[in-house]
């Protein structure tokens, strides 16, 4: 009787064992494909942010804020670029407060509109790209700017066009 309970014990821990062993290596091999799968992802948003770091870069080249050169130009005459960049801006966005037609924007507006410029963009020390809207026309300036002995702000518009309206 003692050998058939030995027995029976022996055979139900074999089985646990293979039951152990079986269940531990399917939960190993999902562990092991779910992985797989995660590494693949990994490298496949490090690809993607590789590609949007050099869209980045390659956007940002024309920017005043990456250019050292047009930076030390301003720093040379004792100017704070972090102060005078937004006081430039500030500036340029005054002048859609003007009364009447725009003083720089060389179109017109439909009627009981007004063109004002929404977004600048200076691209170094010298010049800027500035598009401007009445809320049906649009287009974009070319403008450069230089700031005077007397430190006065002077803009001059260089080029300008109007996008064809459909």
């Amino acid at each position: 009787m003692k050998q058939k309970i030995f027995m029976y014990l022996f055979v139900f821990s074999i089985l646990l064992v293979l039951f152990q062993y079986m269940n531990s290596k399917r939960v190993f091999e999902d562990v092991n494909s779910k992985l797989e799968k995660y590494k693949a992802l990994s490298q496949k948003y490090k690809d993607s942010i590789a590609v949007l770091e050099n869209d980045i870069l390659e956007l940002s080249h024309f920017n005043l804020y990456r250019n050292e050169d047009a930076i030390s130009y301003f720093e040379r005459d004792g100017y704070n670029v972090d102060e005078l960049i937004p006081f430039i801006k500030d500036e340029l966005y005054k002048l859609n407060e003007v009364k009447g037609e725009h003083p720089i924007v060389p179109y017109a507006a439909s009627e009981g509109r007004k063109m004002m410029i929404n977004t600048v963009k200076m691209l170094n020390h010298k010049w800027i790209i500035a598009d401007f809207s009445d809320g049906q026309y649009w287009g974009e300036i070319f403008l450069t700017y230089q700031i005077t002995e007397n430190r006065e702000l002077k803009f001059n518009l260089v080029e300008s066009f109007l996008y064809p309206f459909d």
